[in-house]
């Protein structure tokens, strides 16, 4: 009889040891699914995607730099620490200057096995005292978590106005085009927008924000040619697209226009430039595109813009929805747009949100902004060794 009590702590001990390795085995396991927003705390994301792995990169979360994130499945990020710092030895920006110097918007390539960092900051020639003095500058590394080293003691070329948000479109041909938007300081413009508002009492004049194109040297060294304007705000109140391209105006939260945080790429012989348009600091920041037959244009604005915007008025929690990057699932199958966006949670902090694309016949549809909890991205278990 005294043999059942010990093989009773037998059995005890064996079951609950089986229970205990199946659940450590199902918690290695990835999850099924993922929800927005993600747990890293950028404005302005921009993915890279290089052997396998993804990196991430944003405005915010360094000290007069730059830091990145990495992960393997788009969804789970680590810190990887500052990547670049404003100090490197061709340093040509001025950390002192307004909004800490203002190292904005970084955007990374991989080209013949270097890694290059497009961002925008103030600029320390600054002989007028202007107080929005960006350029766009480069920097490179042999990894892309860096240490980043400006190319050059200087931006990449200086246009003779303010400038942010530099993206960089390499077409099949082989030639890369620089996108950048001339800032809305001191750019006062003339439209029926401005006509309102000055009508109305809410501002005596318009300050607007225009997308512009220019090729780049092979070498990124400087530009070739002059800016080409690709995309501004309407100038009249009957375009489709001036309501939701002005709401900010018409709000009363500012007196300025955006056309910002372009991204450009080529799907099926048709170039797509997506944009922000409104404040980004305000809860109308949002998503619209335009099309084109060459990588200058001209481009057509879509007939269904905004495709991405707040759903606080549909009952959601989501808003300032803006300045995006695309990027792929781990198997190719899927398309990403990577934004920004705040929620009643966060704030006034911009967070990072991920949400499925399509593009077809010249249409792009984002499923977004969501919330709610989503499939992961396709190819994840292959790309994170699970089956």
């Amino acid at each position: 009889m005294k043999r059942l009590p010990l093989l009773f702590s037998l059995y005890a001990i064996l079951f609950f040891a089986t229970v205990m390795a199946q659940t450590t085995k199902q918690n290695d396991m990835p999850s099924a699914t993922f929800s927005n927003p993600l747990k890293v705390q950028l404005g302005d994301p921009y993915v890279l995607h290089t052997q396998g792995m993804y990196y991430m990169y944003g405005t915010g979360q360094a000290d007069h730099g730059f830091a990145a994130y990495s992960s393997k499945d788009l969804v789970n990020w680590t810190k990887e620490g500052q990547v670049y710092f404003s100090n490197n030895k061709n340093s040509w920006s001025n950390p002192m200057a307004k909004w800490e110097g203002a190292y904005w918007a970084p955007e990374v390539y991989e080209v013949k096995g270097k890694f290059y960092l497009f961002y925008s900051a103030q600029w320390k020639v600054n002989p007028g005292n202007e107080e929005e003095n960006f350029r766009i500058g480069v920097a490179v590394a042999d990894k892309p978590t860096g240490p980043f080293v400006d190319l050059s003691a200087k931006p990449v070329f200086n246009p003779g106005y303010p400038t942010i948000d530099a993206n960089v479109f390499f077409d099949s041909d082989g030639q890369a085009y620089l996108y950048f938007s001339r800032v809305a300081f001191k750019h006062p413009v003339e439209s029926e927008v401005a006509i309102l508002a000055k009508q109305k009492g809410w501002y005596k004049e318009i300050e607007e924000s225009w997308v512009y194109g220019i090729k780049l040297k092979p070498d990124f060294s400087g530009v070739t040619g002059k800016p080409k304007l690709l995309l501004r705000p309407p100038v009249s109140l009957n375009d489709k697209q001036a309501e939701w391209e002005s709401r900010s105006v018409t709000a009363q939260e500012i007196n300025r226009r955006w056309t910002e945080g372009s991204v450009t790429f080529k799907k099926d012989g048709l170039y797509y430039i997506m944009y922000s348009a409104n404040n980004f600091a305000g809860q109308y920041y949002a998503i619209g595109y335009a099309t084109a037959a060459s990588p200058l244009g001209p481009y057509k604005k879509a007939a269904n813009n905004p495709v991405l915007q707040k759903n606080t008025d549909k009952g959601g929690v989501v808003s300032g929805t803006g300045h995006n990057s695309i990027t792929y699932s781990p198997d190719g199958k899927e398309m990403f747009c990577v934004y920004h966006g705040r929620t009643a949670k966060t704030g006034d902090e911009r967070v990072v949100f991920i949400d499925r694309m399509t593009v077809n016949d010249g249409t792009i549809t984002i499923s977004g902004p969501t919330t709610t909890p989503q499939k992961m991205p396709s190819g994840v278990a292959a790309a994170t060794g699970n089956n």
